[in-house]
């Protein structure tokens, strides 16, 4: 193994965590990095499962002992990557799954810049709407506030869509799942030398996901972000 390490980014809501869950079901060899984090757990979140739930000061400790690869503040929240993962993966000769948003994701390739980057797109700006409106009345509900803070974010983050090295549209569970797959097998041919002929369709799949293939369909989905600044009523 190559030790190759994957980010993958999206706005909260898009579903991103539901395709790195399958996606780590299917493909072997591949360590996901469990975040710290400062904030609650949600729903049936478990401590060490989802995130690390630690305190304030917890995580300031971590970070002036130069504990995290990469960290970032988010909704008054902070959440951070642990170097230690990255090294755990590499001494067992895995690679390395980060789930971070666009400020960790732009530490980490600043620090490495042959990670592979992925940003997962929600199909638009409604769908994304009604993705965190039904989150959130499993979770309770939130106020409208909340939900309008959650939109704005997203859209400022969809807007560094062109940072990645590849674009995943989520609008089909199965399809997006064999798109990331197809991402981490082909990074991994290509970076160990081996013959890739036998993997055209394989390869096919990963270049329609590369940013400069991307098209307009994810002009429009920047587009209906830009479009309206605040949810549906």
């Amino acid at each position: 193994m190559s030790g190759i390490v994957f980010i993958i980014s999206a706005p909260s809501g898009s579903g991103k965590t539901t395709l790195t869950n399958e996606l780590r079901k299917i493909v072997p060899d591949l360590e996901f990095s469990i975040s710290y984090t400062t904030r609650a757990p949600r729903g049936s979140e478990q401590n060490g499962r989802e995130y690390f739930f630690v305190s304030r000061e917890v995580f300031d400790d971590m970070k002036a002992a130069g504990e995290f690869l990469e960290y970032a503040e988010v909704f008054a929240n902070c959440y951070g990557t642990a170097r230690r993962f990255l090294g755990d993966a590499m001494g067992r000769g895995k690679d390395l799954l980060l789930d971070i948003d666009v400020q960790g994701a732009a530490q980490v390739k600043q620090k490495m810049p042959e990670a592979v980057s992925i940003f997962v797109l929600p199909p638009s700006r409604r769908e994304l709407e009604w993705r965190l409106r039904t989150r959130s009345q499993t979770e309770g509900g939130q106020a409208e506030e909340v939900l309008r803070r959650r939109l704005q974010t997203a859209a400022k983050e969809i807007e560094n869509y062109n940072l990645y090295d590849y674009i995943v549209v989520n609008d089909r569970l199965e399809k997006s799942t064999d798109e990331l797959k197809a991402i981490v097998l082909s990074e991994r041919l290509r970076r160990s030398g081996a013959d890739l002929s036998r993997q055209r369709e394989l390869l096919q799949t990963a270049e329609r996901c590369r940013l400069q293939n991307a098209g307009e369909r994810v002009r429009d989905i920047v587009a209906s972000f830009a479009l309206s600044a605040a949810p549906s009523s």
